[in-house]
């Protein structure tokens, strides 16, 4: 499945950077996330960590492009107090380290600000097999997100919020809970 995904976004992204009318832009972009993993086996609340990564704008018209982007991002979250035995092997800290692949619709509002919307794939980097030496092995190598946001276009320096909602449960440890990704992420992005 992750092969599959990495070829359709390549494919995607060559396909219409082949048709775009109005321009095409690459760039560079890093910033913090705020991150939680809802479920029952984890503390409330958001946890900071960071992301990496480069984008491109491929324009339609004036008003309408893609923006793809390929982003290195970790997710930090804290194991609840308290929990049944079954989550007792579970790390108190975890990081999952994913790679991102958003591929959003751009609307230019007007030349200083676009909206962002879209679909993003991403795949955990450090997936262990054995759950006794790295907790992270609980989780799926892939998740499936929405993404929703806003950006700021200042000749070439981008200023960019979003919040991205996890739609795939990543629970790899057991079918009794629910667990997703939700984060905020803000960054600054150049437009090389």
């Amino acid at each position: 499945m992750n092969k599959f995904t990495l070829f359709f976004a390549f494919l995607l992204i060559g396909t219409v950077a082949l048709h775009a009318q109005a321009g095409f832009r690459f760039g560079i972009k890093a910033g913090a996330n705020a991150d939680k993993i809802s479920g029952q086996a984890f503390k409330e609340g958001y946890n900071l960590s960071y992301h990496v990564g480069g984008f491109a704008e491929i324009d339609l018209t004036k008003k309408i492009g893609i923006q793809p982007e390929l982003l290195w991002s970790q997710s930090t979250t804290t194991k609840a107090s308290g929990l049944p035995l079954v989550y007792q092997s579970l790390p108190n800290d975890i990081k999952l380290d994913y790679l991102q692949i958003p591929i959003l619709l751009r609307y230019n509002v007007n030349n200083m600000f676009t909206l962002l919307a879209g679909p993003q794939f991403s795949v955990l980097v450090n997936h262990k097999n054995n759950l006794l030496q790295n907790g992270e092995a609980a989780f799926k190598q892939g998740d499936f997100a929405m993404v929703l946001g806003g950006q700021f276009n200042l000749k070439m320096l981008r200023v960019y919020g979003r919040y991205n909602i996890g739609l795939q449960n990543i629970n790899d440890y057991d079918d009794k809970n629910k667990w997703t990704n939700q984060q905020i992420q803000l960054g600054v992005g150049i437009r090389l």
